[in-house]
C-alpha cells in the first residue's frame, strides 16, 4: 500500500517476528513534558507535502487569481548608454543613470499608473521585481514615486534579473572586436570572453520564470484574504535580458529572437491577461508596435491565439513549433 511519498511493503510471513505494530510518524515524546504524546498537525497539500500556508486559504483545487498583468520596464537611460567608456572605470553592476534617465523612469511610472487606473478599479496593486543593478534599483525608485505605500503590495530584488555578462569592459579596444565578431556568429550564442551569452541568460531566466508561475500559483504578492485579480507585476530589469524573458515565456525560436529589438530606455512591454486568462502582448500593443519590436506574422498569430486561450493549453497550430521545421511538407501535399 503507498501513502504520499512513502510506501509499505506486503507482509511476506505470518511470523510474529516480522508483525510489528506500525509507527506514528507524527507523535513525538517527550522527556520533560508531563504529557508523554505531542502531536505535530503540518499543513499538507494532496500530495502530503508540507504547502504554503497562503495556499491553505483556498478550497482544494482553487487557485488565487491571476495578476491583470506583467509589466516589463527597461531601465532609464545610463551612464553606459551615453558613453561606453565609462565601463572602463566603472564596474558595469554599479553604473547608474544619467538625469535624463532619471526623469525617463519618472514618466514611465506616471504612464504606468495612468494605465492602471483606466481600468476603473479600486483594489489594484503593484508589485516588483528589480535586478540588482543599480540603474535598475535607481528606476525602480524613481518610477515608484507615481505609487503611494498603500498600493505598492511588495518588492523583490531578483539577481537572476541582471544584465547580460560582457566580460572584461576595461579594455575598450577588445570589446569594440568581440562585439563584431558577435554580429557575425550570432546574438543569441556567442559568449564573451570571460562573460556570458545570451543563451546562458536563457538558462538563469528559465528558472526565474518558474519562479515567477510558483508565485503567481500561490498567490504570494497579497496576504490571504487580500488578494485581487487587479494585481500588476512589474519587473525592472535590462534591455537583452527583458528579450530573452519573452523568448523564454512564449517559446520563441533563436532565430526569431535574433530579430527582436531592444525597447528605449523607460520604456515598458505589457503582458495583460487575455479572455481565457493567459498573458498575451496583443492585449495592450497594437500589431505596429509589435512589429517595430521585432515580431513576424508567425509570432503575431500566435499572439492572437494568446488572448483567448486558457492556461494550460497548447497551441498546436502554431508555427514556429511545426511546419516551419520541415522542408518535405510542400512536396508531399503536391502528391496528395
Amino acid at each position: 500500500m503507498t501513502t504520499g511519498l512513502f510506501s509499505t511493503a506486503p507482509s511476506v510471513s505470518n511470523s510474529p517476528v516480522l508483525q510489528r505494530k506500525p509507527y506514528n510518524s507524527t507523535s513525538i515524546r517527550c522527556c520533560k513534558d508531563s504529557n508523554p504524546r505531542v502531536n505535530l498537525k503540518l499543513p499538507h497539500d494532496d500530495n502530503c507535502l508540507v504547502s504554503f500556508p497562503e495556499k491553505n486559504h483556498y478550497p482544494s483545487k482553487q487557485k488565487p487569481p491571476r495578476p491583470r498583468r506583467i509589466i516589463l520596464v527597461r531601465h532609464g537611460q545610463s551612464e553606459g548608454n551615453v558613453d561606453e567608456c565609462v565601463y572602463t572605470r566603472v564596474a558595469d553592476p554599479k553604473i547608474g543613470l544619467t538625469q535624463l534617465g532619471i526623469s525617463q523612469a519618472e514618466e514611465c511610472g506616471r504612464e504606468m499608473r495612468e494605465m492602471i487606473e483606466k481600468d476603473g478599479a479600486d483594489d489594484w496593486k503593484v508589485y516588483f521585481y528589480v535586478s540588482p543593478y543599480k540603474r535598475s534599483l535607481q528606476t525602480l525608485r524613481n518610477l515608484a514615486k507615481a505609487f503611494e505605500k498603500s498600493r505598492i503590495a511588495g518588492v523583490r530584488e531578483e539577481p537572476r534579473l541582471r544584465e547580460q555578462d560582457f566580460g572584461n569592459f576595461q579594455d575598450q579596444e577588445e570589446m569594440k572586436i568581440q562585439k563584431a565578431v558577435r554580429m557575425r556568429y550570432g546574438r543569441f550564442f556567442y559568449r564573451f570572453p570571460y562573460g556570458e551569452s545570451a543563451a546562458d541568460v536563457y538558462d538563469r531566466i528559465t528558472g526565474f520564470r518558474e519562479t515567477l508561475r510558483s508565485d503567481i500559483d500561490i498567490g504570494r504578492f497579497q496576504p490571504p484574504g487580500q488578494q485581487s485579480p487587479n494585481m500588476n507585476i512589474v519587473i525592472v530589469s535590462h534591455g537583452l535580458t527583458l528579450r530573452v524573458f519573452l523568448m523564454r515565456w512564449y517559446k520563441w525560436t533563436v532565430e526569431q529572437f535574433e530579430g527582436l529589438h531592444n525597447t528605449g530606455n523607460g520604456e515598458i512591454l505589457v503582458m495583460e491577461r487575455g479572455y481565457g486568462g493567459r498573458y498575451g502582448l496583443l492585449m495592450h500593443h497594437t500589431v505596429e508596435e509589435l512589429k517595430k519590436f521585432g515580431l513576424t506574422d508567425a509570432m503575431l498569430i500566435d499572439q492572437e491565439w494568446q488572448k483567448f486561450a486558457k492556461p494550460g493549453e497548447l497551441n498546436y497550430d502554431c508555427e514556429t513549433t511545426g511546419p516551419s521545421y520541415f522542408t518535405h511538407f510542400g512536396e508531399e501535399n503536391k502528391t496528395m
